[in-house]
């Protein structure tokens, strides 16, 4: 068994990029290789700024030999269909052998095919991967015809030892590499793939991004410690800066302190966003006056260059941010509500400074079903989009809300006002803080209904894996401000007022809108629970009695019904009820009406089929008490009354007896078992 090493080298791969293409290279040459029937052991694929590798080991010399055997048409079948198999087989008439298989007379072809070399293969396969590469973007250069994601240089291939012969465009594969662009640029010649990572090192590549990350984590720490600060988390900042280096080493610098007065946020934006550069922390939590660059150079000096370099351009940075700071200062934040009727928010949704009025008077409404103050809500709802127009926000458009916030602290609102500014876009994720300030929560809420529902009532829904207004979301941060907070809010008259306060025409009326969005909400909410561990189907069972639009109760339902289904009781009911149910919808069919209606006490014959309408008689009593009360759990356990009488009727009844008028009386009390039950949830959504 033998081993192919692969590495294509080429000018710097965006660091986006790089993750996902040693995926499909590993992916697309072993789909390639298995095809045509070749096996391996095993396979790695690495990347770095200037090159994607690939060893695959436990390649055999050759594929194996293949031998078939396949029938053919009936002898004596038309000319068209024995042409049709003999061009399918590869195989002439001559070639073919005629046996009786019992059932006839038929022609079968035994094809035979020799192995081929596994050098010749992977050369094919790795053109044809090469050639149809999918790259997010590609170019060409210079007067090529082939594309690739930056100018490939050079090509390793190596089978067992031996290159193999792939060519691409201009380039042809060889035997020899290239270690660091600074540090050790000389051509490498390696023989296999623990020389060539060997070689590598030695040249001040590191070759596995894991590596890469670890190295720079590392040096992160010691280099925080060092200055007694604490490293910020950012994995996003930390899988970018592993993709723009080859051999990291960290670097210490500082911040001026003339910028230190600039809110932290925005400190650590501009640092992250335009210079990669990590944020240190104090023990309090505050952003230090150091930060961490990594360089991917090895200087002479101990990297006093390099940082002195990266403080000047930082200087330069910062001085945009703090003229920002300083400028947006000067102007209220109320001062640039008119601006945001210059701000298009959707073209048949009205600009964003409709849809601040939107949200202020729903806001408004939230706040005093929830206990908040009504006017401070209203306030906050109003201001919430304002920040937009400041020159930060325009600089940095992922600090809305928070510079919205310094601004209104700086204007002198009332801290809760401030507050709920810099919430009303969370929560924005299933792992994004949730707000609990009661003022917060009311414009966090009257933000995301006003979308859904606009969205809703002009037919934009999300579809399949579409959903660019990321309602879905919106919809899950909803479910979240409610449930978290234990919000006791009924949802559709929310959804028709948020319907009310659009002056834009809308497709959709309110109340198909509102219907539309709680079959959304629960689709939400089936998957918000599912990765909780709870079951969808018991969701879709309290859904679909209809009318449900308070999140705090449905969950108190769920929960009662889980645990009623996991009991005996409950288990054995649902089995009873099922087979009620299916009697019931079969009679109906064959008599084709329906079996509701009252029960006949006069009619009861048998002592199991009395005690059973007693039963639903007492049951529905306390169930309708129970539920009135929101006493959930006693509800089920009301319900779990049943399962006796009903397992005694079915023991000792007979229901399609002889007599008509009895046989109805008794589909009628079965009708009953699946109307009581169906009180507290619809059991035939309910799974197994």
């Amino acid at each position: 068994m033998a081993e192919f090493l692969l590495e294509l080298f080429s000018e710097e791969i965006p660091a986006r990029m790089q993750a996902r293409a040693a995926e499909d290279l590993q992916r697309l040459v072993g789909d390639g290789l298995r095809k045509n029937g070749l096996a391996f052991e095993s396979s790695r694929a690495y990347v770095t700024p200037r090159r994607l590798t690939l060893v695959i080991e436990g390649l055999p010399a050759a594929t194996p030999d293949i031998s078939e055997e396949r029938r053919g048409p009936r002898v004596g079948s038309p000319a068209q269909a024995l042409d049709g198999f003999l061009k399918g087989a590869g195989v002439s008439l001559a070639e073919c052998e005629q046996r009786d298989t019992g059932k006839g007379v038929f022609f079968f072809a035994v094809i035979a095919r020799k192995g081929r070399p596994t050098a010749g293969l992977l050369k094919e396969v790795v053109e044809q991967v090469l050639a149809d590469f999918p790259w997010p973007k590609s170019m060409r250069w210079s007067d090529h015809a082939v594309r690739w994601v930056r100018p490939l240089q050079s090509i390793v291939a190596l089978f067992d030892g031996h290159v193999v012969p792939i060519a691409f465009g201009p380039v042809t594969a060889g035997a020899k590499t290239r270690g660091h662009r600074f540090l050790a640029p000389a051509a490498v010649a390696v023989g296999d793939f623990a020389d060539y990572a060997a070689k590598l090192a030695d040249a001040k590549v590191a070759l596995d991004p894991l590596e890469r990350r670890q190295y720079i984590l590392s040096q992160a720490g010691r280099a925080a410690a060092s200055e007694g600060l604490v490293l910020r988390e950012d994995e996003g900042l930390l899988a970018e800066v592993t993709g723009l280096v080859e051999w990291p080493v960290v670097l210490v610098g500082s911040i001026d302190h003339a910028f230190m007065d600039v809110p932290d946020e925005v400190l650590i934006t501009s640092m992250r966003a335009h210079q990669k550069y990590f944020s240190l922390l104090k023990a309090d939590g505050r952003l230090a006056n150091r930060f961490l660059v990594v360089s991917n150079m090895e200087a002479g000096d101990g990297g006093k260059a390099v940082v002195a370099g990266n403080e000047r351009v930082l200087r330069a940075r910062l001085s945009d941010a703090k003229f920002f700071w300083d400028t947006d200062r000067k102007h209220r934040l109320e001062t640039r509500l008119p601006k945001l009727a210059e701000r298009l928010y959707y073209a048949k949704l009205g600009s964003m400074a409709d849809k601040a009025e939107r949200i202020a008077r729903l806001a408004r409404r939230i706040a005093a079903a929830i206990g908040a103050d009504a006017d401070l809500a209203e306030r906050a709802a109003r201001l919430a989009k304002a920040d937009l127009s400041s020159e930060m926000v325009g600089e940095f458009p992922e600090l809305q809300g928070i510079m919205g916030r310094y601004y209104a602290l700086a204007d002198g609102e009332a801290p809760a006002v401030a507050d709920a500014i810099a919430d009303h876009y969370a929560p924005q994720g299933p792992n994004d803080r949730c707000p609990t300030g009661p003022l917060s929560v009311a414009v966090a809420l009257a933000d995301k209904l006003d979308s859904l529902v606009g969205f809703f009532a002009i037919d934009e829904k999300p579809t399949g894996s579409k959903d660019p207004f990321a309602l879905r979301r919106a919809a899950l941060g909803v479910i979240r401000l409610v449930l978290e907070n234990g919000l006791r809010l009924p949802l559709k008259p929310l959804l028709v007022a948020a319907h009310a306060a659009f002056t834009q025409p809308l497709a959709i009326g309110a109340e198909r809108t509102a219907l539309d969005l709680l079959d959304f909400f629960a689709d939400r909410l089936k998957v918000h629970l599912r990765e909780q561990g709870i079951r969808h189907d018991l969701i879709s069972g309290i859904f679909a009695l209809g009318g449900e639009d308070d999140l705090v109760r449905l969950l108190a339902r769920v929960d009662a019904l889980k645990d009623f289904l996991a009991s005996e009781d409950g288990a054995n009911l649902l089995t009873a009820y099922r087979r009620a149910a299916n009697i019931v919808r079969i009679e109906e069919k064959r008599d084709d009406t329906s079996h509701g209606g009252e029960v006949d006490p006069a009619l009861l014959e048998v002592l199991e089929e009395k005690a059973l309408k007693k039963g639903l008689d007492d049951v529905r009593r306390a169930v309708g008490l129970a539920l009135a009360a929101e006493r959930f759990a006693e509800a089920m356990a009301s319900l779990a009354q049943l399962r006796r009488p009903v397992d005694a009727f079915f023991d000792k009844v007979t229901v399609n007896c002889d007599a008509p008028d009895v046989r109805l009386n008794r589909l009628r009390l079965l009708a009953q078992i699946g109307g009581a039950m169906e009180s507290i949830a619809d059991f035939s959504k309910i799974e197994g």
